[in-house]
């Protein structure tokens, strides 16, 4: 079966959780890797800048996004290809009413120039 709560899906037997048709989007960051971006949807994908990053170095970069509040959990992942995921790492340092940071590490030994793709998709949170 398949419930559809606005743009919440969960579809059954086993219950997997996501986002409907038309809640996600996509942008691409310019300049370089610390370059922030703007995306106002639920859930989306992110390609970074090809800018260098150097053998074990950390960069930072803010997803603007006026859904995001502080209360929420933003979720992060590297999309596409495996080679990708070996290569670097990413995660959310701190989320803030209407922006996230999201960190972007390295992971080789050797300077990398990739554009690659970050999946995020933001839980809605609450204080009470």
């Amino acid at each position: 079966t398949l419930t559809d709560a606005g743009n919440l899906r969960m579809v059954g037997p086993n219950s997997t959780l996501g986002y409907g048709t038309g809640s996600g989007g996509s942008v691409t960051q310019t300049t370089n890797k610390a370059t922030t971006v703007t995306l106002n949807k639920g859930s989306g994908q992110i390609t970074v800048n090809n800018a260098a990053l150097a053998s074990g170095a950390t960069v930072g970069f803010l997803l603007n996004n006026t859904l995001i509040s502080s209360t929420d959990v933003v979720v992060v992942s590297i999309g596409g290809g495996f080679a990708s995921n070996f290569a670097y790492e990413c995660w959310v340092s701190a989320t803030g009413a209407g922006a996230v940071a999201i960190n972007i590490r390295n992971t080789t030994a050797g300077l990398l120039s990739e554009a690659f793709t970050i999946n995020f998709a933001i839980i809605k949170g609450v204080t009470s």
